[in-house]
């Protein structure tokens, strides 16, 4: 059996929602969504706290940090590396991670901060070390990021927590997703996928939001999402008229603040305009149901025709065509069933230019 046929196995028969703390994630719900603080904190607990809270000022659900064990993550050579980025918080690459990290005692903090705040709070894992540190929190989910679709190990390490496992598959190929959603599916079906593009920002011209249909398509019922890097606003409301259960995008307090996330996230009356959008695009998508509104009643009577009489017809006549019309207002028969009306014979008369009657219907033929 290939990856393929294991994954259409284990799919089969799962229920299409995820909860996420006391939320529910799926067909059905309300847009998840997530605020990307990441590490737009700059290393500042309480920078952090601003976030968070405007994260809910925004009508967020829930807000998302970033944990690195940093030694873990990168070869002596990596965290020796010198890193002369004008986003650089320290000369090497690996001091320049760890200026960006939290201890434990600052985590606790921020998540007692979050739930005073009443929004949900969690982080994206990149070791299994990070993942044990946010098990210790409490968190009730876990974030795979996209640059570790390819990290089975991983996968299957934070999959055992039994936690909700949102992935976002920004840097993967198709392949690389199916063997990321089967090493998951083994260990735990409570997956969320995320369709993303990892360029930040991400040029409109490379987002293509209709490939999380594919991903639905490809993963039903598992929900699937859209985790954005873009400048603007329109391309995650795309996402979201195209059925995207959970939405994530970055928060910054200051798009020209130091730091290479800042730019490609949203200030938070940005994300205040983006949360408040979404909730108006799920009006408008509305149930996929047609409904006769009883608003429309009296429009329609108004505007709507009826069938009448062209001239006068004295009662015993046999109804033709050409003794009827077609006029407004609307309240009476409607003009579709004038073929059911012709060859019935009156029974009482009808003047010139009214209504017929609605027993019309039942007069003999």
């Amino acid at each position: 059996m290939n990856i393929r046929e294991k994954i259409h196995t284990i799919l089969r028969g799962l229920p299409p929602k995820v909860k996420i703390g006391t939320q529910y994630v799926g067909p059905g719900e309300p847009v998840f969504v997530i605020a990307e603080v990441g590490i737009n904190h700059n290393g500042d607990v309480a920078i952090a706290k601003q976030l968070i809270g405007a994260a809910k000022d925004a009508g967020a659900d829930a807000v998302k940090f970033q944990k690195r064990t940093t030694d873990e993550i990168l070869t002596k050579e990596g965290l020796e590396k010198p890193y002369a980025s004008p986003n650089a918080f320290a000369p090497t690459y690996g001091e320049h991670r760890n200026k960006l990290e939290f201890s434990e005692s600052d985590y606790r903090e921020l998540k007692r901060y979050a739930e005073e705040r009443g929004i949900l709070f969690f982080a994206s894992v990149w070791d299994p070390k990070s993942a044990d540190f946010m098990e210790r929190l409490g968190v009730d989910a876990y974030k795979i990021p996209s640059a570790d679709v390819i990290n089975v190990p991983l996968l299957e390490y934070v999959s055992k927590k039994g936690k909700p496992v949102l992935l976002s598959t920004g840097m993967s190929t198709l392949d690389e997703i199916d063997d990321a959603v089967g090493a998951i599916l083994r260990h735990n079906n409570r997956l969320i996928i995320f369709h993303c593009v990892s360029l930040y920002p991400c040029p409109d011209d490379k987002i293509d939001v209709r490939f999380m249909g594919a991903l639905r398509e490809r993963f039903t019922p598992l929900p699937v999402g859209y985790s954005g890097h873009e400048m603007g606003l329109l391309p995650t409301l795309v996402a979201v008229s195209r059925s995207a259960q959970i939405v994530e995008r970055h928060l910054t307090l200051d798009k020209t603040m130091k730091g290479s996330d800042h730019a490609a996230s949203l200030e938070p009356h940005q994300f205040k305009e983006l949360v408040a959008s979404i909730r108006m695009v799920e009006k408008i998508k509305g149930s996929g149901e047609k409904i006769f509104y009883s608003e429309l009643k009296p429009l329609r009577e108004k505007l709507a025709k009826s069938i009448v009489a062209r001239t006068r017809i004295p009662i015993g006549t046999v109804i033709t065509a050409d003794l009827l019309a077609v006029k407004g207002p609307g309240h009476g028969i409607k003009p579709s069933l004038i073929y059911d009306v012709i060859g019935r014979v009156a029974q009482a008369d009808i003047e010139e230019d009214t209504h017929l009657p609605e027993d019309a219907l039942n007069w003999p033929r």
